[in-house]
């Protein structure tokens, strides 16, 4: 498994919440939504096992609804767990993310200073 894969893969709940959290989506459509913010290596694949683990912890709630053109669809929306889990996936990547960046850039910061130096 890539590293793309792996870093996705502990993020892409968070993400989906997200989504759902801004308007009632279908599952191929959530893949679209994702491909959009330009994450195309999501399948939808990886996402139907979310949406239903997402459902069975009472996070999200899905409606079926006719479809203007084809089969119907379920459209899932956020329930209040899945906004809680929702807002501390968002407190937990703040927490994360400041602390990453700030090593990530002070290895670039580093690696200038040495190849600086070099010259």
């Amino acid at each position: 498994m890539s590293l793309r894969s792996q870093l996705l893969k502990g993020i892409l709940e968070g993400c989906i919440l997200s989504i759902i959290d801004k308007e009632m989506v279908y599952g191929y459509e959530l893949s679209q939504k994702l491909q959009q913010f330009g994450l195309n290596d999501v399948s939808e694949g990886s996402i139907y096992p979310i949406l239903l683990r997402l459902q069975k912890e009472k996070m999200i709630k899905g409606e079926v609804r006719a479809s203007p053109t084809g089969p119907k669809r379920k459209y899932y929306q956020l329930t209040y767990l899945g906004k809680e889990a929702l807002y501390e996936f968002q407190q937990e990547w703040k927490n994360i993310q400041k602390p990453v960046e700030i090593m990530l850039n002070r290895r670039v910061d580093d690696e200038r200073q040495r190849f600086d130096s070099i010259e």
